[in-house]
């Protein structure tokens, strides 16, 4: 794989990781014979700030790696 491809995929999920809420869905149910009571709640949270800045450092790290090798 090309190192330059993959730094800008590292930097476009670093950005989109900064930006973009993940959803996360949960199920409460209880199940008594047949009949099933239940709450879904769903909830949307950011990843941590760190875990974009990493990406996108490591995405311009692979950027200029491949830009000194050609």
């Amino acid at each position: 794989m090309n190192i330059r491809l993959l730094g800008v995929v590292l930097v476009i999920l670093g950005v989109l990781s900064l930006v973009i809420p993940i959803p996360q869905r949960e199920d409460h149910s209880v199940k008594i014979g047949n009949a099933q009571i239940g709450v879904q709640t769903e909830s949307k949270q950011k990843l941590p700030p760190a875990v974009g800045i990493v990406l996108v450092a490591g995405g311009v790290l692979a950027l200029v790696m491949g830009s000194r090798k050609s």
